[in-house]
């Protein structure tokens, strides 16, 4: 202390300037290693980036500072780097582990690029992360499981990438999240509780991904969120109430979920901030909530496709601020007397552009003050109800629709010409109504338009020249109605004209046009059923885009133009029913993509091509063509083919002789008590009354298994040849009229047929009972899981209805196709006729309808009424026609969509116009969901080649399941000459069934299958 008692004034300021020289120095060389730590960073970034344009990053030069580059962003004394936006730059690759080093970070924009791969593990080592966006790219992998490092966070968006895996528990810790959007990925498990703990988050987006379970309840507590948005996901169960307590909800979204329940009727008092309101395609029951018409600023309400009955609660004209309204495809009906009145209180709602009413039970007209709807309204959906009367002359005030969809209804009179008033418009579908009168010249005025269908009624005319200012059109569809003269050439040159181009069903008259070559991008041609004549011009070869023509049911002459071997994509040929002759082309065998030719009824002669598809003659059809020959076969005479049509007349009424002698033989021979013979050649003996009535306990009530039109059937356990089987007895109800020829026919048809997918019948009785009336009883094996009828509404899963739907095709070819004495018709195709035995194998039952085919005119058959059961039956059938193969394809076809909907085509939902067809149809192929029964849809899962499931996107499975209820549309054609075989509905199942089994990781994402 002396010492520097000592010291001088001058000596203290030297040591003074020399520590704060030091100090600054050291202060300097930290803010520059900094500075060059994020430069580093930055720089091996931009390495590993190729940008659009290439020059976006032109400006990092390490030689400057990173806070004068674009796109970076330093803070405010530009020590640091604290923001980078990377955003759209179509930036590709994986995003670099360097991005951890920018240590300051604070706000991190990567979306809209193509970045692939994980998210890197170092990003966690940003603590002062505020904003996480790599939303629109193509991420992998899992959510980083320490994610909660970046405690500061208040922004993570994941939309719309393919992250998947579980939402990590330690999200929970992050307490000043705001915003946590993951929607549109491939996330899996249910939603954890633990997200209550985020009190901060105002927006939770979890929509479009596999969620599973229920919503949890704990997510009331968040008290700040405004926007909760579910949708699309296998969420299960009821909303819990204390959802419904959330007061500060701007936004509510499950749509697309397996939930139920009744929405209750005053969600609009207990959610009064609500925007946004959307339940669609749920199996929510109840009314629509009346209090949510009292919210006058809500701007969207979807309940689409749900359960909901009664009628549209008052209070629409309390929304001005409404742009959706959404209540298709529910139950809903008009007020008394009051048909659609109720659109005239969106009168008021002046921003609406989407309103949507169809697939309800709304009756009455169409008001004329239709047109005082908002000016912005631009979807306008009012098909699939009971509307009947005109369209008003008023519709053409509505400037702005882009998509006018009525059809069917029961609306009647003239399409109004002020529809081409709507020059906006894109697709006009007025399909399935009694429209008559002519086409408006003014629909030329639709320059816009992509999509006219009118098919279905009863416009008589000719087709309009002003068709001819469709510039944009892609579909054209008037099949089905009156229209007469000739095809326009107008309507032939389009060369927008993509999809279809259906003039089917009319009267058209004229030779085919040459112009016809014109329509060179166009996929489907449909002319069929008209009164065409001449010959098919060559030109018909420039249509390189056809995969369907369909020209049937004319008077076409001439040759098959050998340029049709040209269309290398033709699927469909049909030009059967017309006046062909001459041979048929050798070309048409280089058509490897064809998969049905019907050239039938027509006057071809000489030999029949044996090559391409003729190698496979079970989808060609050339019946109707006597001038033809195959191979060996073109040399015999016509006395052979006299012989075969006397065997063929005489042939039913010897079978039918035999089968009534054979059934008086069995009677005779037990009413003696003696043995009966062996009917069944290889199968058991017929059993006698009494061995019947102790195997099922005196036919005892808690054996029956079900009741049919023609008697009951009972479980029992029977000894036969010292085996004790189980077994099913058919007991015909013998004061049923027509109960012996059921009993004839199905013993006539069953004798001859094995199959692993038809039911074995092992024996019969025909005897006495114990107060010596007639007794006839069927036995065949039991079947375990009883009837397909039961198990349709048990959340079959998707691969489960797939085999079911395959092994009832198998069955059926079978019996088409490949039976020894005759093809067998069954008659009466339906789920309660299928049954699935302990591996849920399926089996055809019940043949009391069946028919045995013996040629095109005649089937051993004693039933003249008419065969089947309401909703399966073929509508030739209603007309007198014969039981025929098509008619079985046709039920068959009815059947499948009901295996994949979950719908009965006899459910209640199904009145007026309204058909299990037509619904499934109206949906086709873009919004096929919307039928799809819900409980399928969602459980769909991937069955790795590790055995673990992972959720799929339900995209890809809507993918498989078109080309399945496509095979279903096929069998259902009005015409049975254009339904498909069920050869070849076989075909495309199983290569459905292919495609989801192969092991193939690049295939294997086209895989799904449904969680029971």
């Amino acid at each position: 202390m002396a010492s520097l008692n000592h010291l001088s004034i001058h000596h203290i300021l030297i040591i003074f300037v020399f520590c704060s020289c030091l100090i600054s120095n050291t202060y300097v060389a930290s803010i520059t290693l900094s500075i060059d730590t994020d430069r580093q960073a930055l720089i091996s970034i931009k390495s590993q980036t190729i940008t659009q344009p290439p020059d976006a990053l032109a400006t990092w030069d390490r030689n400057s500072s990173p806070c004068n580059w674009t796109r970076v962003f330093c803070g405010h004394r530009g020590r640091r780097v604290v923001g980078l936006d990377l955003s759209g730059l179509q930036i590709s690759g994986q995003i670099s582990p360097h991005i951890g080093n920018l240590s300051f970070l604070r706000s991190l924009e990567l979306q809209d690029n193509q970045y692939e791969g994980n998210i890197p593990q170092t990003i966690t080592k940003l603590f002062r992360l505020q904003v996480l966006n790599v939303s629109s790219n193509n991420i992998q992998g899992p959510i980083p499981s320490n994610i909660s490092q970046c405690a500061g966070l208040r922004v993570i968006d994941f939309m719309q990438n393919k992250i998947s895996g579980l939402i990590p528990e330690g999200l929970a810790f992050l307490t000043n999240l705001q915003t946590l959007n993951l929607a549109k990925n491939h996330i899996s498990g249910s939603i954890p509780p633990s997200i209550a703990n985020l009190s901060s988050l105002s927006t939770l987006n979890l929509g479009t991904n596999t969620l599973t379970g229920p919503i949890p309840s704990d997510l009331a507590r968040l008290r700040n969120l405004k926007n909760l948005d579910l949708t699309i996901n296998n969420l299960t169960g009821i909303i819990p109430p204390s959802i419904y307590n959330m007061s500060f909800l701007e936004i509510l979204a499950v749509a697309s979920n397996d939930l139920w329940g009744d929405i209750p009727y005053n969600v609009g008092d207990t959610l009064p901030n609500l925007l946004v309101f959307n339940f669609c395609i749920n199996r929510f029951t109840g009314t629509i909530p009346g209090s949510l018409h009292n919210l006058t600023n809500i701007r969207i309400i979807r309940m689409a496709h749900n359960r909901l009955h009664g009628t549209v609660p008052p209070g629409l004209g309390n929304l001005p601020k409404l742009e959706m309204y959404n209540i298709g495809y529910n139950n809903i009906i008009s007020n008394r007397g009051e048909g659609l009145s109720f659109l005239n209180s969106l009168v008021n709602s002046t921003k609406l552009h989407f309103l949507a009413i169809d697939g309800n039970q709304f009756d009455g007209v169409i008001p004329e003050f239709i047109g005082n709807l908002s000016k912005q309204l631009r979807i306008l959906y009012m098909g699939s109800n009971r509307i009947s009367g005109s369209i008003p002359s008023s519709i053409g005030q509505l400037k702005g629709l882009g998509l006018l969809n009525i059809s069917y209804n029961s609306i009647s009179g003239k399409v109004p010409r002020e529809i081409g008033q709507l020059e906006n418009l894109q697709e006009l579908i007025l399909g399935k109504n009694r429209l008559s009168s002519y086409i408006p010249n003014s629909l030329g005025n639709l320059r816009n338009l992509s999509q006219i269908d009118l098919s279905n009624n009863e416009l008589g005319g000719s087709i309009p020249v002003s068709f001819r200012n469709f510039s944009k059109v892609l579909s054209v569809d008037l099949s089905m109605n009156n229209l007469n003269g000739s095809i326009p050439l107008e309507v032939l040159d389009l060369p927008s004209l993509t999809t279809i181009l259906n003039l089917s069903s009319n009267s058209l008259s004229g030779p085919l046009p040459r112009e016809i070559g014109l329509l060179e991008k166009v996929v489907t041609i449909d002319l069929s059923n008209n009164h065409l004549s001449g010959n098919i011009p060559n030109s018909i070869k420039n249509c390189k885009s056809l995969e369907k023509l369909i020209i049937s049911r004319n008077y076409l002459s001439g040759n098959i133009p050998s340029s049709l071997g040209e269309i290398k994509g033709l699927e469909t040929l049909d030009l059967s029913s017309n006046q062909l002759s001459g041979l048929i082309p050798l070309d048409l065998q280089n058509l490897m993509a064809l998969k049905s030719l019907n050239l039938s009824f027509n006057n071809l002669e000489g030999k029949v091509p044996s090559n391409g598809v003729f190698s496979n003659l079970t989808r060609v059809h050339l019946e109707g063509n006597p001038k033809l020959c195959y191979d060996s076969k073109c040399k015999r005479g016509d006395n052979q083919r006299g012989i075969v049509i006397s065997v063929t007349v005489i042939a039913p009424l010897l079978a039918i002789l035999f089968l009534i002698a054979l059934f008086f033989y069995f009677r005779r021979k037990n009413v003696m008590n003696t043995d009966s013979p062996d009917s069944f050649k290889g199968q058991h003996q017929m059993v006698k009354y009494d061995q019947l009535r102790s195997s099922t306990s005196n036919f005892n009530e808690e054996c029956l298994i079900g009741r049919g039109s023609f008697g009951s059937v009972y479980k029992g356990c029977l000894n036969l040849e010292g085996h004790v089987q189980e077994i099913a007895v058919k007991v015909l109800d013998m004061e049923t009229t027509n109960s012996l020829p059921s009993f004839l026919a199905e013993c006539a048809t069953l004798r001859h047929l094995r199959h692993r997918n038809l039911v074995k019948l092992i024996t019969s009785c025909s005897s006495l009972d114990h107060k010596n009336m007639d007794f006839l009883a069927l036995i065949y094996e039991f079947m375990k899981n009883g009837s397909l009828e039961k198990w349709i509404r048990n959340k079959m899963g998707f691969m489960d209805r797939l085999k079911v739907a395959i092994d009832v095709a198998s069955g059926l070819s079978y019996l088409h196709h490949e039976c020894v004495v005759a093809p067998v018709v069954h008659c009466d195709l339906k789920p309660s006729n299928v049954l699935l035995d302990d591996d849920f194998t399926a089996k055809i039952g019940d043949f009391g309808l069946a028919s045995m085919i013996v040629d095109r005119d005649q089937s051993i058959s004693s039933a003249h009424v008419l065969k089947g059961s309401m909703g399966y039956i073929p509508p030739e059938y209603g007309i007198g026609a014969k039981p025929s193969i098509k008619g079985d394809v046709y039920s068959y076809g009815i059947m499948l969509m009901e295996i994949f909907t979950g719908k009965s085509p006899t459910d209640d939902m199904f009145i007026g116009g309204l058909s299990l067809k037509t619904w499934v149809q109206s949906v086709f192929p873009t919004n096929l969901d919307q039928v799809l029964d819900p409980g399928m849809l969602h459980g769909m899962e991937e069955l790795c080649s590790d055995g673990h499931r992972q959720p799929m996107s339900l995209k890809i499975h809507l993918d498989c399941l078109t080309n399945v209820i496509e095979v279903a549309l096929s069998c259902t054609n009005s015409f049975p000459e254009e339904r498909i075989t069920i050869l070849e509905a076989l075909r495309r199942l199983k290569s459905v069934q292919d495609v989801l089994h192969k092991s193939n990781p690049s295939v294997k994402q086209q895989c799904g299958r449904i969680i029971n």
